[in-house]
């Protein structure tokens, strides 16, 4: 046996800590008295790292030209025919929300450069003070539409805060100058069209949920279902289907969502049961999925959750889903008060939290409904529309680290938030160029089949998963991330196609394949993604970098 020397980044292990403000909602939530901290436009940098120590570790080599199963990192081995079995997640695995705020028009977050210069002409106070106008987009794109097909088959969730006071004008009269009492938001037929057309377009299946607004109730507080039917049958009408609903969004941030404040734990149970019933009439294929909180375990101050996971659930008549739901954000951002910094961005800690996340609401899940999937409907770096990292290279380890690991915990689907809006989205707001982001979801969907399997613990900073290759039962993709500022080898026990991501920093837009900068097109379409061969024996993985290796065949 060889001994080699390695040097682990000993700082990546450091601990953490943000400030979490106990009123914040982690949709576009409504609230106000926020202090909000200036100069948002600046970007900080890396900090040279602490000189780390080296240590001894054991590899066992491989001859350059061998073919065999067994694949060797640091002092740790992957045998691609000795790999556990361990789950299958839905073929629409990885997916992505359209905020309702974005269908509709309305206060959206202002991105990071502007917010100085608009907070100057407005009178706005508090969180409201970082949002503006924003219009609706247009889902009939070509761009747009041609980007979100190449991430199909997914699940497209049109959902969020907004959603929670909305009325549907189901005619086709111009848009009402102000919603109806009750409500706040207006959608119209054309907007949802728009919706069920993009869906139809891009190889999506619809998921959303419905209003809890005051208008929602009669004067003896029973749930109305005009408004809900209405929109399941104008969405029947142009040949579609909404696949799967949450009764609304968030109900543990209810009251920040246009929730009344006289609304318990009873009502969500009473209502789910008059939204069940009436769904199994006219929709009988539509999922019923919830609750879709979020930020209990530990995620969120206990004071900032509005209606506990034991109250919606611990109700007679019992709330039951075909699958259960949840929305994860590791913190909020800097708008909202987050601490999270550049340099925390690839700790362990961090790459790890999102099972933090899961795990209360796994055992949630098998106390109340026990056996159901599990679907992350909402997610990304940060809420509050993500801080500016959110949309950089950096953040493509937690993206990545976030699928895997949440994969290999049986959870079914993952939603990211959002497909183009603010800092988090997969792609540009205003041009629709992808982000780095997009990149490696495009990746994954490329490469990563629906069988996971169980590829065992490497160096510490190296980490790896494993899935069938896609289309390809008995093929093999491993991806491996090197969050290390110190290269690490891999040997390889046969040839396979490489598709390495690195970048010439962390704290950039710009991502590299095989060492050619990612585009689209002239023609503003989706490049072909060339895998490298490589052949069997070792191969370097940069500091700070990401590799897909598809083997054919293990």
């Amino acid at each position: 046996m060889n001994k080699k020397h390695f040097k682990p980044n000993t700082h990546l292990v450091a601990m953490f800590f943000t400030l979490l403000l106990p009123f914040i909602g982690l949709s576009q939530n409504n609230g106000s008295g926020l202090n909000t901290p200036k100069n948002y436009s600046v970007t900080p940098k890396l900090p040279k790292p602490p000189k780390p120590e080296p240590f001894e570790v054991t590899t066992i080599p491989l001859p350059n030209e061998v073919e065999g199963s067994q694949t060797v990192i640091g002092n740790s081995s992957i045998n691609l025919k000795q790999m556990k079995h361990i789950g299958k997640v839905d073929e629409r695995f990885q997916s992505f929300n359209v905020e309702m705020c974005e269908v509709i028009g309305g206060d959206f977050w202002i991105p990071y450069e502007l917010i100085d210069s608009v907070r100057k002409h407005s009178d706005k106070k508090g969180i409201e003070a970082l949002k503006w106008k924003i219009e609706p987009i247009n889902l009939y794109e070509q761009k747009l539409r041609n980007l979100a097909s190449a991430l199909g088959p997914t699940y497209v969730r049109v959902s969020g805060t907004w959603a929670n006071a909305l009325y549907f004008q189901d005619n086709d009269e111009p848009k009402l100058a102000n919603a109806p009492v009750g409500f706040k938001n207006i959608l119209t037929r054309q907007q949802w069209k728009g919706v069920v057309d993009f869906c139809k377009a891009v190889d999506g299946k619809l998921v959303s949920s419905f209003p809890m607004s005051e208008g929602m109730h009669d004067e003896k507080g029973n749930w109305k279902p005009e408004q809900v039917k209405a929109l399941l049958d104008y969405t029947h009408s142009l040949q579609g289907e909404i696949a799967a609903a949450e009764l609304f969004n968030e109900p543990s941030h209810a009251y920040h969502g246009d929730v009344s404040k006289e609304y318990k734990g009873i009502n969500f149970a009473n209502d789910l049961a008059a939204f069940k019933n009436l769904a199994s009439k006219i929709a009988p294929n539509m999922k019923i999925i919830g609750p879709g909180s979020t930020g209990e375990g530990g995620i969120l101050p206990p004071k900032s959750i509005d209606l506990g996971i034991d109250e919606l659930l611990n109700q007679t008549p019992k709330p039951t889903f075909d699958v259960f739901t949840y929305h994860y954000y590791g913190t909020v951002s800097k708008r909202c008060g987050g601490g999270q910094k550049p340099e925390n961005a690839l700790s362990a800690e961090w790459l790890s939290k999102t099972e933090k996340g899961l795990a209360f609401y796994e055992t949630t899940r098998d106390k109340y409904v026990p056996n159901a999937p599990i679907w992350l409907t909402e997610t990304a770096e940060a809420a509050c529309g993500g801080n500016p990292l959110a949309a950089m290279y950096i953040d493509n380890f937690r993206y990545l680290e976030q699928l895997g690991r949440l994969a290999k915990k049986g959870v079914q689907v993952v939603m990211h938030n959002t497909l183009a809006r603010s800092e988090y989205a997969l792609l540009d707001h205003d041009t629709h160029n992808p982000r780095p982001n997009y990149w490696v979801a495009l990746l994954w969907n490329k490469l990563m089949g629906t069988d996971v399997y169980e590829a065992g613990s490497l160096t510490p900073g190296v980490d790896v998963f494993a899935h069938n290759l896609k289309g390809k039962s008995n093929g093999r993709t491993l991806l491996i991330l090197n969050t290390n500022e110190t290269e690490a080898t891999v040997v390889l026990p046969k040839s396979a196609s490489q598709y390495m991501l690195t970048a010439d920093e962390l704290l950039t837009k710009k991502v590299k394949l095989n060492g050619q900068e990612l585009k689209l097109t002239d023609e503003d379409n989706v490049p072909t993604l060339k895998g490298e061969k490589v052949k069997a024996g070792t191969l370097k993985l940069p500091p700070h970098s990401i590799v897909f290796l598809a083997f054919q065949k293990i």
